[in-house]
């Protein structure tokens, strides 16, 4: 086997204990669950970081990203809410981790990402391991309304605000999921006005106690 798709029984060890920590902290979706016990972590990593792919910290990638740290993905992809075959528009690829999630829980997946370096590199690496989302290199706050209407958006970095242009293209009675930034707090919880009736929840992963459903 190639050592960059090595799996091996230790990683799956270490990924169990990652998944029943994730549940000891809340996370109670079993499809969510149920897809972090499958997605190897550590291949979306540095081989050098392979020894902390599975504790609960962000770490480095290329171009200066981070991948978010195991408890933010759970904690985003339950609060998506979403059933297999949904269309989810994911702004922000990164190291392809997050996108893998959803795409073990059944949805489509469109994903976005500005940083040429790492689209190439992600989008390869998802192929690697045979996940097939729709990869896209732009700006993802300006979305994919070719694709539109979709029926969850996920936002994986901290704005200042709600994309307007991200809005139109959602389903009615959808979830949202994004991290807002303002100047007195690092990620703060505010909520989003949809048109036409949609129901949005934006929500910061370390203010989980305060999140409202959709």
């Amino acid at each position: 086997m190639d050592k960059l798709t090595e799996d091996t029984f230790k990683h799956k060890g270490w990924r169990m204990e990652m998944v029943r920590q994730l549940g000891e902290k809340g996370i109670g979706d079993r499809r969510v669950l149920d897809a972090m016990a499958k997605v190897p972590r550590h291949l979306f990593l540095d081989t050098m970081l392979d020894y902390m792919a599975y504790e609960d910290r962000a770490l480095p990638i290329k171009c200066g990203q981070t991948i978010s740290q195991p408890s933010t993905v759970a904690f985003q992809s339950e609060l998506l809410d979403a059933e297999p075959e949904m269309k989810v528009l994911e702004v922000g690829t990164g190291s392809g981790y997050q996108t893998a999630v959803l795409c073990d829980m059944g949805l489509k997946v469109f994903t976005i990402e500005r940083q040429k370096e790492l689209f190439d590199i992600t989008k390869m690496r998802l192929d690697e391991l045979h996940y097939r989302p729709k990869c896209f290199l732009g700006d993802g706050y300006k979305g994919l309304p070719e694709y539109a209407p979709f029926d969850r958006i996920i936002i994986t970095c901290g704005a200042p605000e709600v994309p307007e242009a991200l809005l139109a293209q959602l389903q009615r009675r959808i979830r949202w999921y994004q991290p807002l930034k303002d100047s007195h707090r690092k990620n703060a919880c505010h909520p989003a006005t949809c048109p036409q009736e949609q129901h949005c929840t934006v929500q910061a992963p370390s203010d989980r106690h305060n999140a409202r459903p959709a």
